[in-house]
């Protein structure tokens, strides 16, 4: 029974990935979950400097999932390399780096520094605020997301994976915009932009006013989103969005997801990822499936 996935020239020993920020580099889970199991590590967001992140109350549950506006809080890209990378070494998994920053050169310059390291993949989120463009998302743009993914691509060593984000009108024609400049794969969906009023308080839950909503709620926009952009590119597709056990990744996979990435259900049970592992296993020999690649885009 082979559940052997290829990305990109990068082969993957099953298709079931964490999702960024949602498992830090491994380091948090690893007394739950034993990381050789899985098919890769997705590192939490990563610049050029150390961010600080948004002010607190930043995270709040919410029906079918929670809100966070963490702010993309993390160490910088020395810290990165020297702690994260350097535990990650010790497993036998593969490991993509989540990309971020606030101007193209920002990105370019994390992504120059990964050109030596063991990291399989790079997966760029182009969610964040674009400062040069009064803020506005890279990846809400179809110009500005072909303009950071061909930059990128002209700098990057490893593959490179666009994170796109479903708060746009038209989801495909970003693919299809990352696709034509030279992204080797896509990740989707991130968050959707959401907001909670605390009644009590007469203010909003979180800090920041808006957040992005994570979690089963999102679960069918996402499987949605991925059957749209599997028939609109020819690149292969990592799809998240709200998976909680098995079933639920095969829906992304049978939608035409090559692997998928789990995240917010990392908080509720942090051996989420290992049971979606054994759950796919286990389905495969039921229904006598020999290869995980037989399922991917079988809905048509």
């Amino acid at each position: 029974m082979n559940t052997k996935v290829n990305i990109a020239g990068v082969e993957f020993k099953n298709p079931v990935m964490t999702a960024s920020g949602t498992f830090g580099s491994g380091m948090e889970y690893g007394e739950f979950v034993d990381l050789n199991k899985l098919g890769a590590v997705v590192t939490k967001g990563v610049a050029l400097t150390p961010w600080p992140g948004n002010p607190t109350p930043r995270v709040a549950e919410t029906y079918g999932g929670m809100i966070n506006a963490i702010g993309l809080q993390n160490p910088g890209i020395d810290t990165f390399i020297e702690r994260d990378l350097a535990f990650l070494k010790d497993y036998d998994t593969k490991v993509i780096v989540n990309v971020c920053g606030k101007t193209v050169e920002e990105y370019v310059g994390v992504v120059e520094r990964l050109a030596d390291t063991d990291v399989s993949m790079l997966e760029i989120n182009v969610s964040c605020p674009n400062v040069k463009e009064g803020a506005i998302a890279f990846g809400q743009n179809a110009d500005s997301l072909y303009n950071i993914t061909k930059e990128i691509k002209a700098h990057a060593k490893q593959p490179v994976i666009m994170k796109l984000s479903p708060n746009v009108t038209d989801i495909t024609e970003m693919a299809k915009a990352a696709e034509a400049a030279g992204s080797d794969a896509l990740s989707l969906i991130n968050t959707i932009t959401a907001m909670k009023i605390d009644i009590n308080r007469r203010t909003f839950a979180l800090a920041n006013k808006t957040g992005g909503l994570s979690g089963p709620a999102i679960k069918p926009v996402a499987v949605r989103m991925v059957y749209q952009v599997a028939n609109a590119v020819k690149i292969p597709l990592i799809g998240m969005g709200g998976i909680a056990n098995y079933e639920d990744a095969l829906e992304f996979i049978m939608a035409g997801a090559t692997a998928v990435s789990v995240g917010a259900m990392n908080f509720h049970n942090p051996y989420t990822t290992e049971e979606v592992v054994s759950g796919i296993e286990e389905f495969m020999k039921k229904n006598n499936i020999e290869d995980i690649n037989e399922l991917i885009g079988c809905v048509k």
